[in-house]
């Protein structure tokens, strides 16, 4: 059962388990792929929560952000089989299927069009709004619309939303 938090009263949770290793899990053209990723901060840009992700252009993943722009980060909280993380971070999703070797359980999106996996249960719905180059690599900064656990998820107020997009549009047109 999922169950709406807060993503700052996590923050020192997902800071934590992403300094051992978070998953990235995309979906494009049919396929959904996890990647382990340990490089990462959540924080507020333009007063909306967001999640940045730090992902090598070589990456698969990369490819899957091109062609859909939404994914979910999917952290460990509590016991979970660190096997998951291991061929998550050295296997390719070119080259297999890590949902389905793994024997992970996809759990439907509630905002985006990319699964979670029931297996690393707090999760972070997240769309790409910005995306920069860094000496040769590529900065995902993303919104989070929502984040849940198998016990939590925040869903921002549309109209709260869409003012703060019309401000921050603003803002930049200076």
């Amino acid at each position: 059962m999922k169950k709406k938090i807060n993503v700052f009263d996590y923050a020192g949770d997902i800071m934590k388990a992403l300094d051992k290793g978070v998953l990235i899990t995309t979906k494009a053209d049919g396929k959904v792929d996890s990647m382990t990723l340990g490089w990462g901060t959540l924080g507020i840009d333009w007063s909306l929560p967001v999640f940045t992700a730090y992902i090598r252009k070589s990456r698969f993943t990369k490819e899957q952000l091109e062609k859909n722009p939404e994914f979910t980060v999917n952290v460990p909280y509590g016991a979970f089989d660190p096997k998951i993380l291991g061929v998550c971070g050295s296997k390719s999703g070119r080259d297999m299927d890590k949902a389905k070797e793994l024997g992970l359980t996809l759990v439907d999106p509630e905002v985006i069009s990319v699964p979670a996996v029931k297996e690393l249960p707090l999760t972070l719905e997240c769309r790409v709004v910005c995306v920069e180059k860094q000496d040769t690599d590529t900065v995902h900064r993303t919104e989070l619309f929502i984040v849940w656990n198998t016990f939590q998820v925040k869903i921002r107020d549309q109209t709260e939303y869409d003012q703060r997009k019309k401000h921050k549009k603003d803002l930049l047109s200076l």
